[in-house]
């Protein structure tokens, strides 16, 4: 199996995500609702168009996916919530706060997102090996 595709594809959405969050610095909170709006569409999108590739290439993995697959959503809603949330908020302090649990949530999200990519680098190697060893035994049989 080649992965280039699958690489290039996460590279286009890495750079695609650069893009969002450099302009997001420039915006107001109106325009960052709208983006978060649109990023939550989007993750969404992403689950669903992933697990639909998941089910298609195996249904071993199917219960760790539906897990996954399903702190993904809760943890969407959550920072969907939370950011409902702010609208309401008056006290300088407390949104203060909150913007450091937000920065924190983000934080591990993009450490969640490469341990993602190490572990499908990992995945991809597995693969390859276990399609190498697969050939190697065939050929030693023939």
């Amino acid at each position: 199996m080649n992965f280039d595709a699958q690489v290039a594809d996460l590279e286009r959405h890495v750079q695609t995500m650069k893009s969002s969050v450099a302009a997001a610095t420039a915006e107001n909170h109106q325009q960052l609702q709208q983006r978060i709006n649109e990023a939550h569409a989007a993750t969404d999108k992403a689950l669903d168009s992933a697990k639909q590739r998941t089910d298609a290439a195996a249904g071993q993995a199917q219960g760790s996916w539906d897990q996954m697959h399903s702190d993904a959503r809760k943890k969407a809603a959550e920072i969907k919530a939370k950011a409902q949330h702010r609208q309401g908020q008056i006290d300088a302090k407390v949104a203060e706060n909150d913007a450091e649990w937000a920065e924190s949530d983000a934080q591990i999200a993009v450490n969640y997102a490469d341990w993602a990519i190490e572990n499908a680098r990992l995945a991809m190697l597995d693969a390859m090996d276990a399609r190498v060893t697969a050939n190697d035994k065939k050929k030693a049989l023939a």
